[in-house]
């Protein structure tokens, strides 16, 4: 599954002496991204730089916020509903942050327990919001935003340049990320060597970007671990942080939740459900069509037999004629021959009579009009009841008889279509 890693640009930092550099940019706005690809979350396939647009397709989407743009916090998680964590976090750190609660995005350490120590992490929500917006604006959805550093043992020292506001020259900021939280110090002036720890805690991970490995090595004295903001940032997301928590948390309704589940299906882990997918449609497809085959070979075996007996029963019938209508040339030639042997049909007027007259309520007094038309067999039934109308259509309808009442006090004797007898 592919993954692209998008660091977020710094905030632009003021220099000592509190200059701004006129007409730049809106704070949190980057136009520029750097990122990373991978496939494996272990191997970079690629990395550059380029505008939001621009940046590489992938199955998911990392956020990468830098060092400075982080404080943390230790607290105990309170003990408080999902729907008012956010509430209870805001209220327990009220005096710690710097700015307005409400200002300010929180996320709490993954695994954290309520009533147990944890850590927090606050960013600026104007600022990550806006970070986020414009991604999404070039149709980048991030699905996980992860910190550059976190509070961490045994320690971590990372030595990075970085450009103040108005300075000439980049400086070198040190990272300390330990047990007790994460700072990020300019080297110059001794601040740095009175917070930490000389010499280092034990099993203690020293590196620098390519640009910052001779102040490194200079100020600690021994040789460091080069390390790019590409591999630094491959390394960070392998974390199990995720700040996209409380307001920032992934909405996946309508028009999203459609987007986020074709994405996701068109990932490569879902390559197999994809390939069993498509086996089972084509499956169906074929089966369908050996089915309909099958089918149509059965009817056709059976009109042919039907044809065949029908030409043996009556071979002076017309070819064209029994395989346009087989039933149709029975019927006719069964009349024919009942004609010249003297015998009615079965919608002779005759054989309706006789049909009619054994069914006869013996309560009915003899018929005092009918009406006979090619099959139909009109009876005047004035004063007959309903129970009278259901016996009389009862008794014939076994033997393939159809009655109809028409409204006006007659019934109508027909041949049932789907009654017959030769």
């Amino acid at each position: 599954m592919s993954t692209l890693v998008v660091q977020i640009p710094e905030r632009p930092r003021l220099n000592a002496r509190g200059d701004a550099v006129p007409g730049s940019a809106a704070p949190g706005l980057g136009t520029e991204y750097d990122y990373v690809t991978t496939s494996d979350g272990l191997t970079l396939t690629g990395h550059g730089e380029c505008g939001a647009a621009l940046l590489p397709k992938a199955s998911t989407v990392v956020a990468l916020l830098p060092d400075t743009a982080v404080s943390w916090h230790r607290i105990t998680l309170p003990k408080a509903p999902a729907a008012r964590l956010r509430a209870a976090l805001a209220g327990v750190l009220e005096e710690a942050l710097l700015e307005d609660a409400e200002d300010v995005h929180l996320a709490v350490a993954p695994g954290a327990s309520a009533g147990q120590p944890t850590w927090v992490a606050a960013v600026d929500r104007r600022w990550i919001g806006a970070e986020l917006a414009a991604l999404e604006k070039a149709n980048v959805f991030v699905d996980r935003i992860v910190p550059a550093s976190w509070p961490d043992d045994p320690p971590s020292g990372h030595f990075a340049e970085t450009r103040a506001i108005g300075a000439a020259e980049p400086e070198v900021l040190l990272h300390w990320a330990h047990a007790d939280g994460v700072a990020s110090l300019p080297l110059q002036g001794g601040l740095p060597r009175a917070l930490i720890p000389r010499p280092a805690p034990a099993g203690t991970r020293w590196s620098a970007t390519p640009a910052a490995v001779g102040a490194a090595e200079q100020w600690l004295g021994m040789p460091v671990n080069v390390m790019s903001r590409a591999e630094r940032a491959l390394q960070a997301a392998r974390s199990l942080w995720d700040l996209r928590q409380f307001e920032l948390a992934q909405r996946t309704r309508g028009a999203r939740a459609l987007r986020d589940g074709l994405r996701k299906f068109a990932s490569p882990a879902w390559r197999p459900v994809r390939l069993g997918l498509a086996a089972l449609v084509a499956a169906q497809v074929v089966g369908l069509n050996l089915w309909a085959w099958h089918q149509r070979s059965s009817i056709e075996s059976r009109q042919k037999a039907i044809q065949a007996a029908v030409r043996t029963a009556f071979p002076r019938a017309s070819d064209l004629d029994i395989q346009r209508d087989a039933a149709a040339v029975v019927q006719r030639e069964l009349q024919s021959l009942r004609t010249l042997a003297g015998k009615p049909g079965e919608t002779d007027l005759e054989t309706m009579l006789m049909v009619a007259a054994s069914a006869w309520p013996p309560d009915r007094p003899p018929i005092d009009t009918l009406r006979y038309e090619s099959g139909r067999l009109t009876l005047a039934a004035a004063g007959w009841s309903e129970p009278q109308v259901a016996q009389f259509r009862s008794l014939l309808q076994p033997g393939g008889w159809q009655v109809e009442s028409n409204g006006s006090g007659q019934l109508v004797l027909s041949r049932g279509r789907s009654g017959g007898r030769s």
